[in-house]
């Protein structure tokens, strides 16, 4: 499939201004699992990559799985591997050592939970608690964080631990954080892209600097969890 030209610009607003905000959630994560050479590493909804390039500077051996094609391309454009879809258990040459799920969807959980080896680690991460985070308030009041250690149980899988990172979104200004935050696909957007991004604008003056700058604050969670 062949993005349209309108995706793929979000997609590259993804890549170009959004991705690089949860750079601390990934660097905190990859230093609690110790990753680093010969660590094998698959990120579900991998976007344009970033996350896999910061493993691949470790060391570490990663795959991505994007069912988004603009994303998909874009993170193949930095010559990644990116699947659109989970491997079947038996196509890895071996299991993975970890499974990141920053923002995990059940089925696609479920479906990539073979291809870890017993005893490997699933990551999952959300927003924390509302009262920490901005950006939700922004669009809306939504999206609301879900229940991941609720996720964990209902896998089957064994809880190892959590952590809290403090991931503030930063823009240059008004244009860059509309842009950004639109890219997430997490504002309801209305029939009507103009007026979408007009309430979106609005929206982020309280957060907006003397220097014309936005600051959102906000406070991701993570879990850790073990297949076995």
């Amino acid at each position: 499939m062949t993005p349209t030209p309108t995706a793929t610009l979000v997609a590259r607003d993804w890549a170009e201004i959004q991705e690089r905000m949860l750079v601390p959630l990934y660097e905190a994560v990859y230093d609690r699992l110790e990753v680093g050479p010969g660590d094998r590493l698959l990120g579900l909804d991998c976007g344009a990559g970033l996350a896999l390039l910061l493993a691949a500077g470790r060391g570490a051996a990663a795959t991505g799985v994007e069912a988004d094609p603009a994303r998909r391309a874009l993170a193949r454009e930095r010559l990644l591997e990116v699947l659109a879809a989970p491997p079947e258990p038996a196509s890895p040459p071996r299991p993975y050592d970890a499974l990141l799920a920053f923002s995990p969807a059940p089925a696609a959980l479920a479906a990539a939970l073979p291809a870890v080896r017993r005893g490997g680690a699933v990551v999952l991460a959300d927003w924390g608690p509302a009262e920490r985070c901005t950006v939700p308030s922004v669009l809306g009041g939504g999206p609301a964080p879900r229940d991941l250690d609720a996720l964990v149980e209902r896998a089957g899988l064994r809880p190892d631990g959590s952590g809290r990172v403090f991931c503030p979104f930063g823009y240059a200004d008004v244009d860059s954080a509309v842009r950004g935050l639109l890219s997430t696909g997490l504002y309801d957007r209305t029939a009507d892209p103009v007026l979408a991004e007009k309430e979106l604008a609005e929206a982020l003056h309280p957060f907006e600097r003397s220097d014309g700058a936005v600051w959102l604050p906000n406070i991701f969670r993570y879990v850790i969890a073990r297949v076995d």
